[in-house]
């Protein structure tokens, strides 16, 4: 697999190193961010190519900043939940830059694991992997068939699930410092019936002004540091009760 720009580049050089093949970098490409790369480079004893503008086009898109390499696809994580901290469950995002941007977000805000249901998600592509500005490296990401499974294998494990809705609590007014699972459903309908059905409860956030909702990345942000909030001073609103 190719990955392509600075950000992930850099991160696949500094997470692992052995699975990458060869760094590419534009001709004629100096300064900082080259002299970084090609430090990682040579201290991992990785191959560093200088090639032509329209060769790494050809290669790794228009996209690239000058920097691409050939890499290993990601290792799959084990599906089991963590035993620490927020899970993130994920259906149906189906664009790539929208996929990437919730999983920097994730790994931003310390979260433990992401599941994805596979079937109607888009893959970690090289796009999904530029999107996260590199951080998609350091998120343990696992592919999951169902939701609903994936849910009560949570559940069984002592976490309260939420779902992530227009209309649900405000994260603020809800005890997010145990083992919490947040499910951020897709750009079109949202979460399925079935998983928000399973779900102990609802997070949404208020909205004041005039549009109707937040993007994905956005509205995950919100609720994820909010939690991050809580988990710093110690003071959660109150205990979770989804009666």
């Amino acid at each position: 697999m190719i990955v392509y720009g600075f950000h992930p580049v850099r991160e696949a050089l500094r997470h692992r190193p052995h699975d990458v093949a060869r760094v590419l970098v534009g001709a004629g490409r100096s300064g900082p961010r080259r002299r970084e790369i090609a430090e990682l480079a040579r201290r991992h004893r990785v191959p560093l190519t200088s090639v032509e503008g329209a060769e790494l086009v050809r290669l790794a898109g228009a996209a690239h900043n000058g920097f691409a390499a050939e890499i290993a696809a990601p290792a799959a994580a084990a599906a089991s939940p963590s035993d620490r901290g927020v899970v993130v469950l994920i259906e149906d995002v189906q664009d790539p830059r929208n996929l990437g941007a919730l999983l920097r977000v994730c790994e931003g805000a310390g979260v433990e694991r992401v599941l994805i249901r596979d079937r109607g998600s888009a893959p970690l592509s090289p796009a999904v992997i530029k999107t996260s500005s590199g951080a998609a490296e350091w998120l343990p990401v696992a592919r999951v068939t169902n939701s609903a499974q994936a849910i009560e294998r949570l559940k069984a494990d002592g976490f309260w699930v939420y779902a992530v809705a227009a209309g649900g609590e405000p994260p603020w007014e809800v005890d997010l410092t145990g083992k919490v699972a947040l499910c951020i459903g897709g750009e079109e309908k949202g979460l399925r019936r079935r998983t928000r059905e399973l779900c102990d409860r609802t997070l949404g956030l208020p909205m004041r002004g005039r549009v109707e909702s937040l993007n994905l990345a956005t509205a995950a942000a919100a609720i994820l540091y909010e939690a991050v909030r809580q988990r710093l001073i110690g003071s959660p609103p109150h205990s979770p009760d989804p009666g």
